[in-house]
């Protein structure tokens, strides 16, 4: 099974004797042994097997061993959400004195990971511009232990040449950390590219259904050891109840994501001749910046589109409020379409410097294009505006 859409749905736990054709949900906090000496090789990491729900269950498992089929990494760790996957990402393998190498535009949490909490430990880090690839090796320090950047970033969705940044972590000795929640693997595998880690909010379009939080963390297998050590004895441990959903997404995310990105294409398409708006963001669309280095590394432009109105924050405020049909609320990567507002709500926490350091202005709206009609989604759009 060497193609995607196959091994998302075929790559299952092993059946138990009851011969279930879907696997069953193992709602249990711990599993027996079957003699003192399996317990001890089980506790001494000798043989693999489930112990206790925080540290592995088999839903959970089935879950990360398709996510790591899909993006062609050795291992990983499922999470509770998809910042406690960035968390332990990064919380693993830093320690006081280090220093984190990281792209400016990045979404609001991971920024309050890095500012906030990171310096309480003595870990510093310094923000590069991705439009400015040129910085980022004159940014490393003696002490730089990774890098970390978000591609495409949100929600101003710039982009970063994954083959050169591989490249240059590959030359300085550092992990490189991607997160690829934007793009799924159906769009984008960073491992093919040299990320040593690979960074996912299951919650998105993974889900792709706005019902359940996780995430995960893939990456080496050395690598991996440290997180699972992490997450295993500080407990952000994943349902089995949600690594069961997420597992069975997994089976339709691809012909989703044609349809995500088939209808943002044509928004995108449709919003630039609207005179309301100032201008679009879109990676498959021409106008893009690095448009050419989407089409080259993302198979499709992914499942969002931004743009600016006219007006600045108030007009923002007023066309969300006018929309009828698309849910004003923070998730993305859902079956229906969502509007947001970055600079008052999910990246409301950042000064007005910083929102604007990485392309989000006051009248800058995220759409997550959903699944609907392209007709209804654009009716509703064009109304509020």
């Amino acid at each position: 099974m060497e193609n995607f859409e196959t091994q998302a749905i075929r790559l299952q736990t092993p059946r138990t004797d009851y011969r279930e054709h879907s696997t069953p949900l193992f709602v249990s906090s711990s599993f027996v042994f079957d003699d003192a000496e399996q317990a001890r090789a089980l506790f001494a990491d000798e043989i693999e097997g489930n112990i206790y729900t925080r540290f592995s269950n088999p839903n959970n498992t089935e879950f990360i061993d398709k996510m790591c089929a899909l993006e062609h990494t050795e291992d990983g760790v499922a999470t509770a959400s998809g910042m406690s996957a960035m968390f332990l990402s990064i919380a693993s393998f830093l320690k006081a004195g280090d220093h984190l190498l990281a792209s400016r535009s990045l979404f609001g949490s991971t920024h309050q990971i890095i500012t906030k909490i990171l310096p309480r430990w003595g870990i510093a880090h310094t923000y590069v511009d991705m439009d400015k690839p040129e910085t980022w090796e004159q940014a490393i320090q003696p002490n730089t232990k990774m890098i970390f950047a978000e591609t495409p970033s949100n929600p101003a969705l710039d982009l970063i040449d994954l083959e050169w940044l591989g490249a240059l972590s590959k030359k300085h000795g550092l992990i490189l950390n991607i997160d690829n929640c934007f793009c799924t693997p159906y769009l984008q595998t960073p491992a093919k590219y040299g990320a040593d880690l690979v960074t996912h909010s299951a919650t998105k379009w993974i889900d792709g259904q706005g019902r359940v939080i996780g995430g995960c963390v893939l990456g080496r297998k050395d690598l991996i050891s440290e997180v699972r050590f992490m997450a295993r004895h500080t407990g952000p441990s994943l349902s089995p109840f949600n690594g069961w959903i997420l597992s069975k997404s997994l089976e339709t995310l691809p012909v989703r994501m044609e349809r995500h990105c088939s209808n943002a294409l044509a928004l995108a398409e449709w919003l630039e001749k609207q005179p309301q708006v100032r201008y679009v963001k879109y990676p498959h669309l021409p106008t893009h910046p690095q448009f050419e280095l989407a089409k080259r590394q993302m198979r499709f432009g992914g499942g969002i589109v931004t743009f600016e109105l006219t007006g600045g924050l108030e007009h923002g405020r007023a066309f969300l409020d006018k929309l009828q049909m698309l849910s004003h609320t923070s998730n993305l990567g859902d079956t229906r379409s969502i509007a947001t507002h970055p600079s008052s709500t999910t990246h409301a926490k950042l000064t007005s410097e910083e929102r604007l350091a990485v392309g989000i202005t006051d009248g800058l709206i995220r759409v997550s294009v959903g699944l609907e009609h392209i007709d209804d989604i654009k009716a509703d759009i064009a109304q509020a505006l």
